[in-house]
Parts: C-alpha cells; sequence; structure tokens
C-alpha cells in the first residue's frame, strides 16, 4: 500500500517553495483582470514582483471583516469572484454572512490528502456528517472523498437516530464531520441497541479534537484525526500517523497553498514557533484570495514530520485571533450579539460564553438589564438560536456586572493536554 498520497507530499521544500512563487505572479495578474475586487484591493502592486515569501508580505492582509464589507457593498461578492467562473458552480452562505463560489475540478477543496492521511482507501464508505445545508462544509468533503474512490453517505447535521439507523445499514468504515457529534451517534446507537461496530477511521474538523475525546474513541475502536479547514480554501492542513497509527505533532499543511503565520491584527509575520493569525494565499482561478486571515491562531513547528511528508507543519487550531469564534462547527460573530440586542432593547449588555460541557461545546449568553428591566429568559434563548443557529443558556447577570473588557464573545474553552 502506497505511503503518500503522490509524489508531490515528499518533494524537495526547496522545489517546492519555487514552484508556488514562480506560479504566484501570473496567477495573480490573470485573477486581478477578471476580478475586480481583487484588483481593486492590491492596486499599485507589481504582481510579477511577487516572487518570495518577503515579497507577498508586503501586501496587505484581507481580513474577514473587510471581505465582509466590500461583499455588501458590492454583493454578491465583492468583485472577487469572476462571472466567467459560475457557470455550473455551488453557491456558498456561511455565517457572517459570507459568499463563496466552488472552485472547479475534482476534489476543489483538497479534502483527499487528508482522507488518505487518516487512513481512508478508495472503496470505504465514508457517512459524512457536515452540513449540506448553506454552508460548503458537506461538500469539502464529499467532494474529495468521492474523487478519492469513496463512496459517500450525504447524512448532513441533525436527525440522529436516522443517521444511526442509516449507517447500521450501510456499515461505513469512516465517520467526517465536527469531533463532538461521532460521540453522540455512538452514545445514541448503544441506547437503540444497534452499536455501530463498523466505524473505524474518522476525519473530523470544525472544533478542536480533544485528546480525551480521541482516547474515548480510540478504546471503542475508531481512529480519528483532524483536519483545519475553512470556506475559502477547504482542507488548509491535516493529522498524519505512523506506523501504529499514532497521530504525530502538528498537522502536515496541504499542497498548492501558501500559508503564513501573522501577528494578530498587523500584516507582518511572525518568527516560526511563535502563534499568530493563519493567513493563506490560494490559487483558486473562481475565487481569489491573497494573504486571506482566517482569524485563527496557530504555529509554525520547526522541522520535517516524521512521517516523511516534506511541507510545513502548523500546531493545529489553537483558538481565534478575533471574537468570531467556531462553536460546534459554526461561526458566531460578534455582529450577531449586537443583532440580539436591537431585537431585545430590554438589554443592556451581552457576553456570550463558550464552553465544554460532557466533551460537547456549550454556550451561554450572560446579560444585563437595561434600567431594571424585566428580561424574558425564553424569549431571548429564542433569538439566540434564531440569529445564531445554535441552542444556548440564557443567565441574566446583575446591572454592572459584567466584565468591562470590550469582549462580547468570551472563548472558555481549554485546548491544551
Amino acid at each position: 500500500m502506497a505511503a503518500y498520497y503522490d509524489a508531490s507530499e515528499t518533494r524537495d521544500p526547496f522545489e517546492r517553495e519555487a514552484e508556488l512563487f514562480t506560479r504566484l505572479p501570473d496567477f495573480l495578474r490573470r485573477a486581478a483582470a477578471e476580478a475586480p475586487g481583487l484588483a481593486s484591493w492590491l492596486s499599485n502592486v507589481d504582481f510579477a514582483a511577487v516572487r518570495t515569501r518577503g515579497n507577498l508580505a508586503r501586501l496587505p492582509v484581507l481580513r474577514k471583516s473587510e471581505l465582509l464589507e466590500r461583499q455588501r457593498a458590492d454583493p454578491p461578492f465583492g468583485g472577487f469572484v469572476p462571472a466567467s467562473h459560475l457557470k455550473g458552480s455551488r453557491l456558498f452562505m456561511s455565517p457572517g454572512p459570507l459568499w463563496e463560489a466552488q472552485p472547479p475540478g475534482a476534489d476543489p477543496w483538497g479534502a483527499a490528502r487528508a482522507f488518505f492521511a487518516a487512513g481512508v482507501r478508495p472503496g470505504d464508505i465514508v457517512h459524512n456528517a457536515f452540513a449540506y445545508h448553506m454552508t460548503p462544509g458537506g461538500f469539502v468533503l464529499d467532494e474529495g472523498a468521492r474523487a478519492f474512490g469513496c463512496a459517500v453517505f450525504p447524512a448532513g447535521t441533525g436527525n440522529t437516530d436516522m443517521q444511526v439507523e442509516a449507517a447500521s445499514h450501510l456499515r461505513p468504515a469512516v465517520y467526517c464531520g465536527t469531533p463532538d457529534y461521532l460521540k453522540v451517534m455512538l452514545d445514541r446507537a448503544e441506547e437503540m441497541g444497534r452499536p455501530l461496530t463498523s466505524f473505524k477511521r474518522g476525519l473530523v474538523s470544525g472544533g478542536a479534537l480533544f485528546p480525551s475525546l480521541r482516547e474515548e474513541y480510540a478504546g471503542r475502536g475508531v481512529s480519528v484525526y483532524q483536519c483545519y479547514a475553512t470556506a475559502e480554501f477547504g482542507v488548509i492542513a491535516y493529522e498524519t500517523c505512523d506506523e501504529d497509527g499514532a497521530p504525530l505533532p502538528g498537522m502536515v499543511l496541504n499542497e498548492d497553498l501558501i500559508v503564513e503565520i501573522v501577528r494578530p491584527g498587523s500584516d507582518e509575520p511572525v518568527p516560526d514557533g511563535e502563534v499568530g493569525e493563519i493567513v493563506v494565499t490560494g490559487f483558486n482561478p473562481a475565487y481569489p484570495l491573497v494573504r486571506l486571515g482566517t482569524g485563527d491562531l496557530s504555529a509554525i513547528l520547526p522541522g520535517q514530520s516524521p512521517c516523511g511528508r516534506t511541507n510545513r507543519r502548523i500546531k493545529g487550531w489553537m483558538g481565534r485571533a478575533d471574537q468570531r469564534t467556531k462553536i460546534k462547527g459554526m461561526f458566531v460573530d460578534p455582529r450577531q450579539v449586537a443583532e440580539l440586542l436591537r431585537r431585545h432593547r430590554e438589554l443592556a449588555r451581552a457576553r456570550l460564553v463558550v464552553t465544554r460541557r460532557n466533551e460537547s461545546d456549550s454556550m451561554a449568553l450572560h446579560v444585563e438589564p437595561a434600567n431594571g428591566a424585566m428580561i424574558d429568559r425564553e424569549a431571548v434563548a429564542a433569538s439566540l438560536r434564531d440569529i445564531t443557529k445554535l441552542g444556548g443558556a440564557v443567565e441574566v447577570a446583575s446591572p454592572g456586572t459584567l466584565p468591562n473588557d470590550g469582549k462580547v464573545i468570551a472563548d472558555e474553552r481549554q485546548y491544551a493536554g
């Protein structure tokens, strides 16, 4: 059995770097000619000179808040999606809302490598529990698995009893979805008397795979690995393992992407090993994004992976560089908390607190009443679900007791050890 997905994974690192930056100037020139939004963002840039990381670092980082404003000013894509690439494409709306277009070709988001590294092989049946509704999450993994030669059951999210029923009939070897939901399925299957013993591999994303949860899955016979992916670029990095299947440190960067780690709030790359914001440049002609700040934190690991892949590694997802927070695979933005306050004038302040409970993400909205007003917790909770598409408790605090630190979303989950 082949040790690697293809020969590009073991290229000389200098060869990979030279190939990426040889391609980049012409890609930028052609993309700017077709995408006026990109041309406007990179006005006065000499594309022919962008041939090294140092030159790339002189370009401004495009953060999602800026992209969001540009899409609002010039809907739907802010001029970043060439009209010539819309024919026959899928269009998506991610939380924000941010609009995206599907890249062309088979495995357009580069997910097949992550499946291969997780031990999945052609012919395996994949139970895909990522959302197919509006956002690209389900399609990112679906397209990669099918291009790789797997059969995919597009389960989507929710309807756990039906998902257990389907899995008990199809007997898939592979689960992909958020880290938490596999436990929900396995626990429910036990309750229903239909244990899902066919699952042997898992590829998860959309949240942190905590060590305790990975160990629980291993104890139930499922080897679970994680990948780091975004709607704009697909799979950016993925875990690998040793010959015994034990996960190796960090995540290997995907091919055909240029990844930088910059100081949050700046355009400046940080030294290897220092935590900063993940910034990505891709080669997708349907959605050409240059130095897009993901809002996620990580750091470059020194050296190469013991697995033999030669691309650089990141430590993995280490939290958010801003307050836009991923909860159960969905982003929640400070703008959404502001929308809730606009709906409920009886609230003076609100702070969304994210924690972990029973190996699952949990959120609670802490609110202060305005001028002694009465607060209907159920009404506020209903608005929270309507706006964020996630459920959460509502806790009423005394006036003036919420921290005065500017945070409207406080992520109190622990990601170490």
